[in-house]
C-alpha cells in the first residue's frame, strides 16, 4: 500500500456504495475515474473524490507517479452510524426512518508489488506441554466423586392429609 484515503459518515447506504465500488477493485486509477465519470449512480461522486484524494496522497510520497501506474488494491464500504428519525403515521403512530451512513476506504498500490502476508495467530502448544486429559468418558467419570442425590418423592411417599 502506498496510499490510503478514508471518507467517513457519507450519507448513503454501504450496499449502494459497494455496488458501484466493487467493479473498480484492481483497476488503475485512470480507468476507475473514467468509469465513474460515465456512470449514472449517486455513489460515483464520493467514490471518485476519494480515489482522487488517495492518488493525491500517493503523489505526496512519490511525485513521479502517474494515474495509469497505480491500481486500487482495496475498496471497502463499511456501515457507519445510522441516524434515526420519526415521521407521523396513521392513527397517531410514528414511523421510523433510518438514515444510513457509510465509511469508505480506498488503498492504492503499484501493480506487481507483493504485499506482506497477513499476520497469523501463533500455533497451539504441543500436546506434551498440555495438561493430561482422561482418555475415555468412563475414565473421566471415575476421576470425579459421585455426588449424593436425594431420592425422588413419589405419590406413595407423599404425606396424606386428613379429609374433612
Amino acid at each position: 500500500m502506498i496510499a490510503k484515503a478514508i471518507a467517513r459518515h457519507v450519507r448513503m447506504t454501504s450496499r449502494k456504495v459497494d455496488y458501484v465500488g466493487r467493479p473498480l477493485r484492481l483497476l488503475t486509477v485512470d480507468k476507475a475515474l473514467a468509469q465513474l465519470s460515465v456512470g449514472n449512480r449517486r455513489a460515483a461522486r464520493p467514490l471518485s473524490k476519494l480515489i482522487a484524494s488517495a492518488f493525491a496522497n500517493a503523489r505526496q510520497q512519490h511525485p513521479e507517479l502517474r494515474e495509469d501506474e497505480v491500481i486500487i488494491t482495496k475498496l471497502t464500504a463499511d456501515q457507519g452510524p445510522t441516524w434515526k428519525r420519526f415521521r407521523a403515521a396513521a392513527f397517531g403512530r410514528a414511523a421510523r426512518i433510518l438514515k444510513r451512513t457509510t465509511h469508505i476506504t480506498v488503498e492504492l498500490d503499484r501493480p506487481g508489488v507483493k504485499t506482506l502476508p497477513p499476520v497469523t495467530r501463533p500455533a497451539a502448544a504441543p500436546k506434551a506441554a498440555r495438561a493430561p486429559q482422561p482418555a475415555t468418558a468412563a475414565a473421566a467419570g471415575a476421576a470425579k466423586p459421585a455426588a449424593h442425590k436425594a431420592p425422588r418423592r413419589t405419590a406413595a411417599a407423599k404425606p396424606k392429609t386428613a379429609a374433612k
